[in-house]
């Protein structure tokens, strides 16, 4: 069995494992979802099921080291690791008793930048990065919380991205980038049947923290390290296009940007009669066909590059707009079926 194979099956089954010791200890400390203005769930559920993802994490990165996975660049292995594990616990700390707004910008910005300042240290690149760095942690941290509003999308876009960075490391010469892309496929691999299953479970801020901070660290990281910027940026463009439109649209229509909602494109998506796997499905998709043409345009001549470029804006485009065309065509499809008397 090859270190990578290992550490994936390590991590995989920790994932798998842990919540039958967690989620008991979940339910004594009264960690509860209850249905919000942003949620798309109709009951309380347990979240914070996170937790067990943040420990198989932990031991998958600690098995990448003990298998001789990563033999270099460890010191940036343990930087991106660092920045999961407080984004993590600044999740937790959320989950059992909250965080004023402020306190939580504060504390994002703060690992984010000691997190991008280690890294610049470590890759010999210009602190001018550093803001770039702190904000695009921090921001994509609260992306992947605000994403995480119907059963499957985190769990799917975990494996997406975390395969993604997995692939781009091998391409890259980056072992450390193979073994954390593949720890996030596993972890969130891992979580699925758990957020799926009837007894369903939510990763909780612990969770979309931890996905967030790990997909932005080992971005940020790659970025740094020299990494090709469409390995870097493919896996989070539609999260970040979900996000961007959102908020546009609603300081457009007066409403207060930062209040709780449902009004993301995967959610409306549920409005219009998706169910939530099918509208987490749609993400997956689009995502993994963005990676595609993003890790194509990577090496390719530039003809190449301008189609995989205006292939991208054109999945983006279809699926920011989706909600609105499958309301208009099921409308013209009624219209069409009423009898003419």
């Amino acid at each position: 069995m090859t270190p990578l194979v290992l550490v994936a099956v390590t991590t995989l089954l920790a994932s798998l494992l842990l919540p039958f010791a967690v989620k008991p200890w979940l339910v004594r400390l009264g960690v509860v979802d209850i249905p919000s203005a942003r949620s798309s769930h109709r009951k309380a559920t347990i979240r914070g099921m996170g937790l067990a993802a943040a420990l198989a994490t932990l031991i998958g990165y600690l098995a990448a080291v003990l298998t001789g996975l990563v033999t270099v660049d460890r010191s940036v292995f343990a930087v991106v690791l660092a920045v999961i594990a407080a984004c993590a616990a600044v999740g937790w700390v959320e989950d059992l008793r909250g965080m004023s707004i402020r306190g939580r910008a504060a504390a994002q910005l703060g690992i984010g930048a000691a997190g991008t300042a280690a890294l610049i240290v470590l890759t010999g690149q210009s602190f001018w990065w550093l803001p770039l760095g702190a904000v695009a942690i921090a921001a994509y941290v609260n992306i992947a919380n605000f994403m995480d509003g119907v059963n499957g999308i985190s769990g799917l876009h975990g494996v997406t991205a975390g395969a993604a960075y997995a692939v781009a490391g091998s391409l890259s010469g980056q072992p450390w980038l193979t073994a954390g892309g593949a720890v996030l496929a596993m972890a969130f691999l891992g979580f699925l049947p758990w957020n799926l299953g009837r007894g369903s479970v939510f990763l909780g801020d612990v969770g979309s923290y931890l996905l967030g901070a790990s997909i932005a660290a080992l971005a940020v990281a790659g970025f740094l390290g020299g990494v090709y910027v469409e390995y870097v940026l493919s896996p989070i463009l539609v999260y970040a296009a979900d996000t961007g439109y959102t908020l546009l649209r609603r300081i457009k229509a007066g409403e207060r940007w930062y209040a709780s909602h449902r009004e993301h494109v995967y959610q409306r998506l549920t409005d219009v009669g998706f169910s939530h796997l099918q509208s987490a499905a749609a993400v997956t998709v689009c995502t993994a066909a963005v990676i595609v043409l993003g890790f194509t345009a990577a090496t390719a001549t530039l003809p190449v590059v301008a189609l995989c470029v205006a292939g991208s804006l054109l999945v983006l485009g279809l699926y920011l707009a989706s909600p609105d065309l499958i309301r208009r065509f099921r409308r013209r499809t009624k219209v069409t079926r009423i009898p003419v008397a």
